[in-house]
């Protein structure tokens, strides 16, 4: 990678954790500010950052449009969008849709609650293996060769009581998954949070991503999550449909 262009990708990356000085930015980077402000210059005349004053840089919009359109490329979101939404509206509680991505959850698709409980998720944002309910379904659906290396090769950082913290665990807890069709984690990743998901499978029945829905533990207790398992399969299974799963692995 060039120079300047891996310096540019880090003062966005920067900027991507809020505002900032055109001599914080030069900090950051390790470089003299008037390289910094080359850059800027460059980066502000395509959209990507936009100026605040005379001191203040912030993203721009161009890469906010960029990443809309590399989301709606990804066909899943799309087939699935009718399903996920009509749950929502029905259950009133959040839904995501996510993907894997180089050893880690990324979110490509959210519907808010309707309770005053906001969740720390959003579009593009990336989230543990090991104590997402998401990234249990996706890597139980894998074959047991890589699902045993990644749990293996996983960082078990512990973010409450009951995050799972060993891959004998954790593939334990995968062998459940693949058998029962869906995954829960029980508050492991945010203590107030808890949540089930379940596979969303394209044309040869191989595993796209992930739907989950997540409720506030003061809203709903353990088994009424669970309650909500087949609400959740029957949106899952109907965003599968869409995406060309027809229940024989073969598409339509």
């Amino acid at each position: 990678m060039s120079q300047s262009l891996d310096r540019a990708l880090t003062l966005l990356g920067g900027l991507a954790r809020g505002g900032k000085t055109l001599d914080e930015l030069a900090e950051e980077i390790g470089v003299h500010k008037t390289t910094v402000l080359r850059l800027l210059r460059t980066l502000e005349s395509h959209h990507f950052v936009r100026r605040e004053g005379t001191r203040h840089y912030r993203l721009g919009s161009a890469l906010f449009d960029l990443a809309n359109q590399a989301l709606e490329d990804r066909d899943v979101r799309r087939s699935s969008h009718e399903a996920l939404a009509a749950l929502n509206l029905r259950t009133g509680h959040t839904v995501h849709l996510a993907s894997y991505e180089d050893g880690e959850v990324v979110y490509i698709d959210k519907f808010e609650g309707h309770h005053a409980v906001r969740m720390y998720s959003r579009v593009g944002k990336r989230a543990p293996l090991h104590c997402t309910a998401v990234g249990k379904v996706l890597v139980a659906a894998m074959p047991r060769a890589k699902r045993e290396g990644i749990a293996h090769a996983i960082t078990y950082v512990v973010l409450t009581a009951n995050t799972i913290t060993t891959p004998e665990q954790y593939l334990a807890e995968l062998d459940q998954v693949a058998e029962r069709g869906y995954a829960v984690d029980n508050a492991e990743h945010e203590d107030f949070i808890h949540c089930i998901a379940a596979p969303v499978r394209g044309a040869g029945g191989e595993v796209l991503a992930a739907a989950s829905m997540s409720v506030p533990k003061v809203l709903l207790d353990y088994d009424g999550l669970l309650a909500l398992a087949p609400e959740l399969l029957a949106a899952a299974e109907e965003a599968s449909v869409h995406s060309g799963w027809t229940g024989n692995g073969k598409g339509q």
